[in-house]
Parts: C-alpha cells; structure tokens; sequence
C-alpha cells in the first residue's frame, strides 16, 4: 500500500510537470500571403517543369529574428532544391541547413537590394540518408510576432 501511495503521488507530480513544460512548446502555425503564394505557384511552376516534385511544404508564421527550425530526412544520392520564401518587407533573409551530426553544410543569405532579396534557393545532394534541419530566419522591422514564411523542398525525378 506505501509503494501504491508513493507511486500515485510520482505519477501526479509528472504529470503536472509535462504539462508545464508543455507550455513551453514551439508550435509551426500556418500562415497565408497573396504575394508570397504567387511566387511559390511561379517556382513551382518553373521547378516542375525542370523535373522537380514538391515533396513538402508549408506556410508558416513566424517571429523576427527567430529561426523556425524544419527537420526532414533526405536521401543519399537524391538531388533535392529548398526554397524559403520571406516577408518581402523583411529587410533579411537567412537558411542555414545540418546534418544529423548538427554540422552546417549550407548557409544562404538574401539583404535588400539584391534580385527577389526574400527568395533563397539552393540545390544539395546529401552524402548520407539521413535526417537534416533546416533553419529559416527573417528580420523585419515591421511586423516582429507574425511574420508569414514559405518553405518547400522538391526532389528531382529521375529519368
């Protein structure tokens, strides 16, 4: 019966932890722009017909100068294309990408006065399948708590 006490009371109090620590939670809310879904539907568009697939996206809302961490596994050998789309009012644009090992093996940056400055691409062959984070980040001084971004990744067909 004392183990019984002494277990019920363990259980109660792991329970009101978790559900304080899940407060804390980063939740990947949805987010919708006219002017940036015309330039996903014209990259897509341009991709697609180079042979590209989408295999994931997302409109997601954002805060300035926090990166909004996206984790997908990647095969060996494929040839992949990731696309972030920012504010366009957003006066920087960054991805930075890793490997399961957290090593960086990519890191792009869009400022303004650059062509489509809230457009970042970039091609990449993973060496190893394995799981990558990519890690979206955008300034803007007008807008800090929500800021709407667009990520893809394609995945060229092979022929």
């Amino acid at each position: 019966m004392k183990n019984h006490k002494y277990f019920l009371a363990l259980s109660l109090c792991f329970i009101v932890c978790t559900s304080s620590l899940a407060q804390d939670i980063i939740r990947q809310e949805p987010c919708y722009n006219d002017y940036i879904q015309k330039q996903v539907d014209s990259i897509k568009e341009v991709s697609i017909s180079a042979g590209f697939v989408v295999v994931k996206e997302a409109g997601i809302r954002m805060e300035s100068e926090y990166e909004m961490p996206v984790i997908v596994p990647l095969s060996q050998g494929t040839w992949y294309q990731v696309v972030f789309i920012a504010d366009p009012n957003s006066r920087l644009a960054e991805v930075r990408m890793f490997d399961w090992n957290e090593k960086q093996l990519v890191y792009q940056k869009k400022q303004p006065g650059e062509i489509d400055n809230n457009i970042i691409s970039y091609n990449y062959i993973p060496k190893f399948t394995e799981y990558h984070m990519i890690k979206p980040v955008q300034i803007n001084k007008k807008k800090k708590k929500s800021v709407c971004g667009y990520i893809m990744l394609l995945k060229k067909l092979k022929k």
